[in-house]
């Protein structure tokens, strides 16, 4: 008999907010597309904004590196950010 599979969205789901149900694969997703604050995370997942107990985590996984959002503003101003992902301009 053939091991059953677990679909890959399954397997290693480590929730950071369980208020909202937010992954720590959400908050990269969401970091990798320009959000570099817990409040630009809060802006489009909600994350951070009932209870605050995952606001250290998403600190911690954003990190202190590199900001895609905050170069393209340098670049290219609030337009560039914008046609990436508009919530995030909201945000800002």
């Amino acid at each position: 008999m053939a091991a059953e599979t677990i679909p890959d969205r399954e397997v290693n789901r480590v929730y950071v907010c369980s208020c909202f149900g937010i992954t720590d694969k959400q908050v990269k997703d969401h970091a990798a597309a320009g959000a570099c604050t817990p409040r630009q995370i809060a802006s489009v997942t909600k994350a951070g904004t009932d209870c605050g107990s995952c606001v250290r985590t998403i600190q911690g996984i954003l990190g202190r590196g590199a900001c895609p959002r905050r170069e393209l503003l340098e670049k290219g101003g609030a337009a560039a950010v914008l046609a990436v992902d508009p919530e995030l301009a909201e945000a800002a």
